[in-house]
């Protein structure tokens, strides 16, 4: 019966690792194999080639400190002092992750436009342009920093505050403890975050899209898209290896560098400091910041429901019936579909994959955990193009399932992890017991595991529901021909100079997602006080 056991468990997890052979390192070895000289040569003697790298590399470094520093000041307002209402701040400081990238452009340009066509520039009188390296970066900004903050944040919640205490003891002056316990503490998060960040920013199609001009044009990942869908797939590929490169410096940065254990479990947290000048600053910080990321968004909101923004604010619909007439219903059914199937299949395959590296350990596990977690330095746009040329003659290739499956891989790496985490806390002797008691090991997992860790399972549905809404890099390739998801009419809408539609476009996905969170987060204070 034993040895039945372990074969059985054995087979689970040869086939969990061809399956991600199948679905990720295929496809990019696929990808690598359509590039030659020829395709290198066209690149590289293209006289945008040299300046999109530029563009990108700038971009990207500017925004991901700004948004580093944004991140790490108001983690600490949050986490560091007494201050209060800090469940609202931190909603609104994630608020921007409900909608695609491209959305904080078109935010932007309702805000302030070109030539006083935005509406704080229209109320100012001002002529200032959003288009080109500011706006590109303020985009960027708005769409990485949430991720920046919840890295810090939640490295700073579960910090413990005995090393604070016995160096308050010892007279050890603070700033002598920030420098000697803190920032050794955080060394590796901050690591990671710079290169997940600047990775984000470099591999973004959607802000440059929509807010480049003739001053300051392309970046690697528009030249990308627009080889991808011309169908030059040689070029593409040399690009997407070099958007690979900065990913796969994070992901092996992550490998090597150690993580500073402070002990084996959180006795005390740090305690807030009750000083009233940093609860002010506190104050003061957190609310311009939330007044910055709520003005884009409150724009393209009020661009929605205004007849001609800015100059006629008169409430009319006009602009949601014209995008319903554009098929965004159909659309927006394909969305919550791609959307339905990651977080059902990704969920499983998440937890599946969790359970077998954690608590079904065996000479195969350590390679499925290194293939689980390979995705996360993969970015959308090279994961799409290795799809197109690794299932353009399958049975899937062109329907929902294709899509389905990108979403699911494309954002895996994080909802693992989550699990990968939360597993490794339950009791490893569970099945154990139950084997002695002669219980099945998969009523051990129904009936005991699932319940203690369904609150993560809850967060990894909401992942892979919301980033699968909002996503516009793998699916911008792959749809057509599958059929168009919700977010895609953005792109499409800017293409048309249609802002009115752009902007009713991401209040849908934002108004979508934001329902599901409050659902999720409902049933997990319900279920928290059962």
């Amino acid at each position: 019966m034993m040895k039945q056991r372990s074969t059985s468990k054995t087979v689970i997890q040869v086939c969990l690792a061809l399956f991600f052979i199948a679905v990720v390192i295929a496809p990019i070895i696929t990808m690598f194999t359509r590039i030659n000289s020829e395709s290198i040569r066209s690149l590289t003697s293209s006289p945008n080639f040299v300046p999109a790298i530029f563009n990108s590399v700038t971009t990207a470094l500017t925004a991901t400190v700004i948004s580093m520093v944004l991140a790490i000041l108001a983690s600490f307002s949050l986490c560091r002092t007494s201050m209060r209402g800090k469940g609202i701040f931190s909603m609104l400081f994630v608020l921007p992750m409900l909608v695609p990238s491209i959305s904080h452009a078109y935010g932007l340009k309702a805000l302030i436009g070109v030539n006083g066509s935005g509406m704080l520039a229209f109320m100012l009188g001002s002529n200032v342009s959003i288009y080109g390296f500011r706006g590109i970066v303020a985009g960027s900004v708005m769409y990485s920093f949430p991720v920046a903050f919840l890295m810090i944040q939640s490295i700073l919640q579960y910090e413990d505050g005995m090393p604070y205490k016995a160096a308050a003891v010892l007279g050890i002056p603070p700033l002598r403890r920030f420098t000697g316990i803190t920032l050794p503490y955080m060394k590796k998060t901050l690591i990671s975050m710079f290169f997940a960040v600047f990775t984000m920013i470099m591999t973004d199609y959607g802000v440059p899209a929509a807010l480049k001009n003739e001053n300051f044009g392309d970046t690697l990942s528009t030249i990308m898209f627009s080889d991808a869908t011309q169908l030059k797939l040689g070029n593409a590929g040399v690009i997407g290896i070099m958007l690979l490169v900065p990913a796969v410096v994070a992901f092996a940065v992550d490998m090597l560098v150690p993580e500073l254990s402070q002990s084996g479990f959180v006795s005390e947290g740090v305690e807030a400091g009750k000083g009233k000048l940093p609860k002010i600053a506190a104050y003061i910080f957190c609310s311009i910041l939330a007044i910055a990321i709520l003005m884009p968004i409150t724009a393209f909101i009020i661009q929605v429901f205004a007849k001609s923004y800015p100059r006629d604010m008169s409430f009319s619909l006009t602009h949601v019936q014209n995008t319903l007439k554009s098929g965004a219903d159909r659309f927006l059914l394909n969305s919550l579909i791609y959307s339905v199937i990651a977080a059902v299949f990704g969920t499983l395959l998440a937890f599946i994959c969790a359970y077998m590296t954690t608590r079904a350990k065996s000479r195969i596990t350590k390679a499925l955990h290194l293939m689980s977690i390979t995705s996360v330095a993969i970015p959308g746009l090279v994961l799409g193009l290795s799809y197109i040329i690794f299932f353009k003659n399958t049975p899937i290739y062109g329907t929902i399932f294709i899509i389905g499956l990108a979403n699911s891989i494309h954002f895996f790496a994080s909802p693992y992890l989550m699990m990968y985490n939360t597993l490794g806390k339950v009791n490893p002797d569970l099945e154990a017991v139950g084997k002695t008691l002669g219980i099945k090991r998969i009523r051990i997992i129904t009936d005991v595991i699932v319940p203690k860790v369904r609150f993560t399972m809850y967060e990894m549905v909401v992942y892979f529901f919301v980033n699968s809404m909002m996503t516009i890099s793998a699916v911008s390739l792959l749809a057509p021909p599958a059929p168009q998801p919700l977010s895609l009419m953005i792109s499409s809408a800017e293409s048309q100079i249609d802002i009115g539609k752009a902007a009713t476009v991401s209040l849908m996905i934002l108004v979508i997602n934001f329902i599901i969170k409050l659902i999720i987060t409902f049933i997990n204070r319900k279920k928290s006080k059962e």
